[in-house]
């Protein structure tokens, strides 16, 4: 591997887009110039975000570098998820087989449902009352 190569990967989820840069290094994640521990307060979030570096041990082989905006912490994590995971299978597209079984490529199509006219929310309907 080329010590300048950067490889790239786009994750969305809900309303959040990530655009993942992996670089040969120590195993740092920088998102928004932030450290993960800073960005991601919960562990579990941080655990959906290494999940397809730790899948593939490749954990402490890159740096990653990430932009994310959009949407809230959650869609973040799993936007970043989907990031990673694409850009490794650029790495190395062995990977794949690995990724696919554990669902780390599909794109969760889960959206929030539209509102509609006469209803409060998306399917909440205006409370009933007999008088």
């Amino acid at each position: 591997m080329d010590s300048k190569k950067q490889f790239y990967g786009t994750g969305r989820r809900k309303s959040s887009v990530a655009r993942v840069y992996l670089v040969p290094g120590k195993g740092k994640i920088t998102i928004n110039k932030d450290d993960i521990e800073e960005y991601f307060g919960m562990e579990t979030l941080k655990v959906i975000t290494k999940q397809a570096l730790t899948l593939t041990n490749t954990l402490e082989k890159f740096d990653i570098n990430v932009n994310v905006h959009g949407g809230g912490y959650t869609g973040q994590a799993g936007a970043i998820r989907l990031g990673i995971a694409r850009a490794l299978l650029e790495v190395d597209a062995d990977l794949r087989k690995v990724l696919k079984q554990a669902g780390l490529l599909t794109r969760d199509s889960r959206m929030k449902e539209r509102k509609k006219y006469g209803l409060k929310a998306a399917r909440r309907a205006p409370q009933f009352s007999k008088r």
